[in-house]
């Protein structure tokens, strides 16, 4: 086991499966503390069982991270047993409905927010300010390259709210400059977890305005998918000294399925009033 990332506490949102759960066996095999998170008790055992039968550390806490009122005793459990959290991974996520907005229901969709969007908000409120205070820390939030595509039909929910998450975490790490802590977003790649499946069922079950979504799910199958561990990877050097400058950024994994489309980039222009 790689001793890297040895007396790091690291909380990784949406641990008990998929893209998540492999985040937490990678932090683990480097040696942090992982307080693996989900609302699902069963997953995140074995997360946690896994974890320790390769010689990790690691601890399930299930928690419903879309309320605030869970995050902030989350928090308080995790400071108290195990003390300042320097890594913060939120991968959870949910794509919602794949509905046209005038049919939408409009639970699912608003739920699709407070999962996406909301939960990484309510987790960096919480856990920030100890890495400020230590000066030290990385946030890392799962995104989707979906945020840089053309808008299309069906999608508005999930699209909306990454693309959300990709701003919140450029304005916290504006907040965040010379702090020692860094906020990024990266896309894991076109991977085949959970979340591939369910889109799958769902656009089965539509008509040709789902053929985009059909058209996905075969591509993703018949090449594979991307290979999960490369997300995992990506977190690993962010986590590094090499990586200490890196913050506010679009991140891609190495040789993903996709190329990297161009994000924001840099600032060319300054604002007008900010000459006064």
């Amino acid at each position: 086991m790689n001793g890297s990332l040895k007396g790091k506490v690291a909380v990784v949102i949406g641990a008990g499966r998929g893209l998540g759960r492999q985040t937490a066996l990678m932090l683990a095999a480097h040696g942090a503390e992982v307080v693996a998170v989900s609302r699902n008790e069963e997953q995140l055992r074995q997360t946690g069982q896994s974890i320790k039968q390769a010689g990790g550390v690691a601890h399930a806490m299930p928690a419903d991270i879309s309320q605030p009122e869970a995050v902030e005793k989350l928090r308080k459990e995790v400071e108290q047993r195990f003390g300042i959290v320097s890594i913060l991974v939120n991968a959870a996520g949910i794509f919602g409905p794949i509905q046209l907005i005038k049919d939408s229901d409009a639970k699912r969709w608003t739920d699709t927010l407070a999962v996406n969007l909301f939960g990484p908000y309510f987790t960096c409120r919480a856990f920030v300010g100890a890495m400020i205070q230590n000066r030290w820390g990385r946030i890392i939030n799962f995104t989707s390259a979906a945020t840089l595509h053309p808008p299309g039909p069906l999608n508005s929910a999930y699209a909306t709210s990454k693309v959300a998450l990709n701003q919140f975490t450029r304005h916290l790490a504006a907040e965040l400059e010379g702090t020692g802590v860094t906020a990024n977003v990266l896309h894991p790649g076109d991977v085949k977890t959970e979340m591939w499946a369910t889109i799958r069922a769902e656009a089965e079950r539509m008509g040709p305005e789902a053929e985009g979504y059909r058209n996905w799910v075969r591509w993703v199958e018949q090449t594979g998918g991307d290979d999960p561990q490369k997300a995992a990877d990506l977190v690993l050097r962010l986590l590094s000294e090499e990586a200490a400058a890196t913050t506010g950024k679009f991140l891609w994994i190495d040789g993903g399925l996709q190329s990297p489309i161009p994000s924001w980039g840099d600032e060319t222009s300054a604002q007008p009033w900010r000459k006064l």
